[in-house]
């Protein structure tokens, strides 16, 4: 399941977001690749430990985990802390995978769903795209700035080298409660269909109550602690 989500609508707080981003440091997007990803990653990642880096990299995973959508979509355990990428001409990022695993210790994490937050309109930088490989189809993807792409992180996807202007997303991995894809999916269906009835029908009425019964034994069966 890939999906397209308007996660940043506010176009006075990505401005706000933006200037912030142009006073933060950069360094080279390959110091934080694994190895095969690092022989095709050309682009720059801001340094996040300074007080401003830290502070918006708050804001920003605020920004994705208090998405309805994404909650919803996701199922979400926990979030890998977010990166802001900088592309620019002749910048890309090759064909990889993400590693299945993340971070040490305590903040290791399994990654089921990587997000892409478009920080740039497509307007000011020509190529560019996220492209998506799954079984038998591919997507390319130039979302409108405070757009999210949400896609499963073990399909081999690349962006395409930019050739005009910069490009700048936020980006970042989700450890779902729910490992299996197509329970997510089925659970977002679900969700969706509840949020719908919820406009039609009483808070009590005895569809939405087994609606909600059938949507919490689901995830009793699936979820992981």
């Amino acid at each position: 399941m890939i999906l397209v989500i308007n996660a940043l609508e506010d176009a006075d707080h990505r401005a706000a977001i933006a200037e912030r981003i142009a006073m933060l440091e950069w360094r080279d997007g390959r110091e934080t690749a694994g190895s095969v990803a690092r022989q095709v990653k050309r682009n720059e990642q801001a340094a996040m430990n300074s007080p401003a880096g830290r502070a918006l990299q708050d804001e920003l995973s605020q920004v994705v985990s208090d998405n309805v959508v994404v909650k919803a979509a996701a199922q979400p355990r926990r979030f890998s802390p977010v990166i802001i990428s900088r592309t620019g001409v002749g910048g890309k990022y090759g064909a990889h995978v993400d590693n299945a695993l993340m971070g040490r210790g305590a903040q290791r994490l399994r990654t089921d769903l990587s997000f892409t937050l478009f920080l740039t309109p497509p307007s000011e930088y020509e190529g560019g795209e996220l492209v998506i490989h799954t079984a038998g189809m591919t997507q390319e993807l130039k979302g409108e700035a405070g757009n999210l792409v949400l896609y499963p992180s073990g399909s081999i996807h690349e962006v395409k080298p930019v050739t005009k202007g910069t490009r700048i997303v936020c980006i970042g991995w989700i450890e779902s409660t729910v490992a299996d894809p197509a329970q997510r999916e089925m659970l977002f269906d679900l969700e969706n269909l509840r949020t719908a009835l919820r406009q039609q029908l009483p808070a009590q009425s005895a569809e939405l109550l087994t609606l909600d019964k059938t949507i919490a034994n689901l995830l009793r069966m699936w979820a992981r602690s």
